[in-house]
């Protein structure tokens, strides 16, 4: 069956773009062009991606996200006119799983929409083989999913665990942010060191006892960072 991608863009001919593209590479196309719409779509039929416009009409696009994150981990690729980067880094902490700046290459946005896709494909088994991370304020089971910080749940979302994961392969030692943009969201990543920035401080504050000074996720300043 194929993949089936909801478009949200308040311009009918990115959205014309978009379908002619997606549809020419197999997936399902499902186009709307309000936030209201996007969230009523996706509650009706899940889709198995989101390329999100954060200029909506009617919500602002990192309320849309905002509402979807709170109910589904359905990967979500930010497509904007935006270029600020607390613009970024807002739509990040909210849960999307990359951004792409308009205007945009054809070619770029579908090799991170495919990036994405094989992210949320078969990944409980990639974590399942990482040993367990026990300190004296939280532990993670990778073979489980299972987090907690004081004996309480922690819910992490799939970026997160991946990022945690990727981090416990290396403990103790620096793993480099290119290295790390790799091994988290794809070959194609090396110099996005704001996804790093944002994840690894909600990291922080999910699991550290406290998360303004980090005892065990540590960054090393222009290198990397480090799981102790």
């Amino acid at each position: 069956m194929a993949q089936r991608i909801l478009v949200v863009d308040d311009d009918p001919t990115i959205r014309r773009t978009l379908r002619i593209n997606l549809r020419a590479r197999g997936y399902e196309v499902e186009e709307v062009g309000s936030g209201a719409d996007a969230l009523a779509t996706h509650a009706d039929a899940p889709a198995d991606l989101v390329v999100l416009d954060l200029g909506l009409p009617d919500l602002d696009g990192v309320e849309v996200l905002r509402r979807i994150r709170s109910r589904s981990q359905v990967p979500v690729v930010v497509l904007s006119a935006r270029h600020q980067s607390d613009d970024k880094v807002e739509a990040l902490d909210e849960g999307a799983d990359d951004y792409v700046t308009k205007p945009f290459g054809m070619d770029e946005l579908m090799a991170r929409i495919r990036s994405a896709m094989r992210r949320g494909t078969g990944e409980a088994d990639t974590l399942a083989g990482v040993a367990p991370v026990v300190t004296e304020a939280f532990t993670v089971d990778f073979a489980t999913l299972d987090a907690t910080r004081g004996g309480e749940p922690v819910h992490l979302t799939p970026t997160e665990w991946r990022l945690l994961a990727e981090l416990a392969r290396h403990r103790g030692t620096v793993v480099t942010q290119a290295d790390l943009l790799r091994a988290v969201w794809g070959p194609g990543y090396g110099r996005e060191s704001n996804y790093l920035r944002v994840y690894s401080n909600q990291l922080r504050r999910k699991l550290e006892a406290d998360p303004a000074r980090p005892v065990h996720i540590v960054t090393e300043p222009g290198i990397g960072y480090r799981l102790l």
